[in-house]
């Protein structure tokens, strides 16, 4: 049995042992804490590593102050400890550093076991926390591309909906059809995995604040949305009925054209000009003429949707 490792793991077990001996090399008493913070600081994003690296640091030296407070202001004792983390755990919480929790109480403990406040001491504790943390920003400055990853989402989610466009097509030819629609579930998928990449992607990147992957797979989940809507419709629709074979031939049509590219103003015009046909149509001779009519009506809007949703996505581009 293989048993993958990912980046994260890799750069967790360079960090540590590197924040342990450069704090060992320098000296410094509780060296191993350096591999402690190292660890804690790796994260799954630039972003992310350097928002909890501040936390800590933050919550670090708050913390220095406080076991300076309690315990030169009180006494080095375990009960003393525990008045002192009533009054810090929901100081952080209130200043929102909740996540250096663990690693200045490793600190405050420091200085419980020596029972004393010296500079050297604080200087000492300094210089942990600085390997630490900043030897895991800098595992976490190599982040690796996603663009292949996200590629890949972009084509398997294009060739499901080219499917589930077919399948609309050709029951409106045939009238029945076989199809166990799982593309429908597999394009949910899909989607919600995509856009969770292209999000971290976001966060690698510092000074980008939106991903021109994660706009497009809203765009598809937006899309997937409006086709979910139209099914019913479809599979309602009398195959007989002259305009569905036009239907089906402007699904094909739409089915063989999805790429990332723009294509939606020319099936756009199709649309407006299947809504003149219609238009133009004698009135329904009965009930079911009519109730197919507002079927078709209510599908070319859905559709107009679908074809308004990909020309604003590429209008941005």
């Amino acid at each position: 049995m293989s048993f993958p490792i990912g980046y994260r793991t890799l750069k967790t077990a360079i960090a540590a042992p590197l924040a342990i001996l450069i704090a060992q090399a320098f000296q410094l008493e509780f060296y191993i804490s350096a591999g402690i913070l190292a660890v804690l600081c790796i994260k799954v994003t630039k972003k992310k590593s350097i928002v909890s690296s501040w936390e800590r640091f933050a919550a670090c030296l708050i913390g220095i102050g406080f076991a300076f407070l309690f315990f030169e202001g009180i006494a080095y004792h375990p009960l003393v400890l525990g008045l002192l983390l009533l009054a810090f755990i929901p100081t952080l919480v209130a200043l929102k550093l909740k996540e250096g929790v663990i690693t200045s109480a490793v600190i405050i403990l420091h200085f419980l076991m020596i029972k004393d406040f010296s500079v050297s001491i604080v200087l000492n504790e300094l210089a942990i926390i600085i390997i630490g943390i900043g030897m895991a920003l800098v595992m976490n400055l190599y982040m690796p591309s996603m663009e292949f990853q996200l590629k890949k989402y972009q084509d398997d989610v294009e060739k499901n909906f080219e499917t589930i466009l077919k399948e609309f097509s050709r029951f409106l030819r045939e009238g029945e059809s076989d199809w166990d629609g799982k593309e429908i579930v597999t394009v949910d998928r899909l989607i919600k995995e995509a856009k969770s990449l292209a999000f971290r992607d976001v966060e690698n990147h510092l000074t980008r604040h939106e991903n021109q992957y994660y706009n497009y797979f809203k765009m598809r989940e937006k899309q997937y949305e409006i086709l979910g809507r139209v099914m019913p419709v479809i599979t309602s629709l009398d195959h007989t009925y002259v305009q569905s074979f036009r239907i089906a031939d402007f699904l094909d049509d739409l089915a063989d054209a999805i790429h990332p590219g723009n294509t939606a103003q020319r099936f756009l015009d199709e649309l407006e000009r299947m809504r003149t046909t219609f238009r133009n149509m004698d009135l329904p001779k009965d009930r079911d003429e009519f109730e197919t009519r507002s079927s078709l009506h209510y599908f070319l809007l859905e559709m107009e949707q679908y074809l308004i949703l990909k020309r604003y996505f590429k209008a941005r581009d």
